[in-house]
């Protein structure tokens, strides 16, 4: 044995092959540093990584008005074709990490993949702007988005964009143009951390429960309250009323158990979910998506799942 312990056999030699070169460039030990070496370490990773964008997809950058501020967004489109739907896109990165060069690759990906205007948020973060700040500054995104006419909207997250994506979701859903449905990619959305997948994965390759404790603490306001579902969305009392919702989780990742627990209470208040765990996988296995066969599945799985909601489908029966 390597240190890899129950993982050792479990996981497929292509996929270890990722995450020894992930904690190459980002190793576990380093989130002890300050934040601001461990975003720069970070962008580094992100940029090893980077597929570049496919042909035909352009880009191009603005900024969104908000209160005291301008929140950066990166729009990404089919060059010389109409869109049919558009995809809000929120990264990951434990709400201290990431922007909009970190999964530019990503979302230029979901853009060719479903023919939709792809619209990814460089929204504020921790722990120089604490809770509410990302939530609000997606909020303030959806509401932007929603002002175009004709372009139903797909909420998209991974990570801790997961989690902003189902907030939006939820303080949205009445809105006159709510989302047409939401595609959430392993998302933490604040589930029981004595069951369930927390316990079986506590120490998983790429995300501990230890990490999920430090990314949490960093976003928390003083006197934050761990049920206020604009920052654990399964601290909600009413799941009514939300967008058709595919959640697709990693098997090896302690937050699997959210996504099974938010589909549950959502089909109880009588919506639509679909959640589906991903077999031997681990949490960010969208960056494996070129390497590792099951992650390439997987990615296939969210494009199509973004496309059906844009177009108004539910397949998932």
């Amino acid at each position: 044995m390597t240190g890899r312990g129950k993982y050792e056999t479990r996981l497929d030699p292509t996929l270890w092959a990722y995450i020894d070169s992930v904690n190459a460039w980002y190793p576990p030990e380093i989130i002890g540093l300050p934040i601001d070496k461990q975003r720069a370490v970070y962008d580094r990773m992100c940029r090893a990584f980077h597929q570049g964008r496919p042909p035909g997809v352009k880009a191009s950058d603005g900024l969104i008005a908000a209160s005291g501020h301008g929140i950066p967004i990166r729009h990404y489109q089919r060059a010389g074709k109409a869109a049919r739907a558009m995809v809000l896109y929120f990264h990951g990165g434990g709400f201290i990490l990431g922007n909009l060069d970190s999964h530019d690759d990503i979302c230029a990906e979901i853009c060719a993949g479903t023919g939709f205007d792809v619209l990814s948020v460089d929204y504020r973060l921790a722990p120089e702007h604490v809770h509410p700040a990302a939530f609000d500054d997606a909020t303030s995104a959806f509401a932007w988005a929603a002002e175009t006419p004709g372009l139903p909207l797909v909420l998209c997250g991974e990570s801790a964009g997961g989690n902003l994506a189902a907030a939006v979701a939820q303080a949205t859903r009445h809105h006159p143009r709510a989302a047409a449905g939401q595609v959430l990619i392993y998302p933490g959305l604040g589930g029981d951390e004595d069951a369930g997948s927390y316990v079986e994965h506590a120490e998983a390759p790429l995300l501990s429960v230890g990490d999920i404790a430090f990314y949490r603490d960093v976003r928390s306001a003083k006197r934050q309250s761990p049920d206020d579902p604009t920052f654990s969305p399964l601290r909600d009392r009413d799941f009514s009323g939300l967008p058709p919702t595919v959640i697709l989780t990693a098997e090896c990742d302690p937050l699997s158990s959210d996504g099974e627990t938010y589909r549950d209470r959502i089909v109880a208040a009588g919506g639509k979910a679909w959640w589906h765990e991903e077999n031997r996988l681990v949490h960010s296995f969208l960056r494996a998506r070129t390497t590792v066969p099951a992650a390439a599945e997987a990615f296939g799985r969210i494009i199509a799942a973004v496309a059906a909601l844009g177009r108004g489908e539910w397949p998932y029966l």
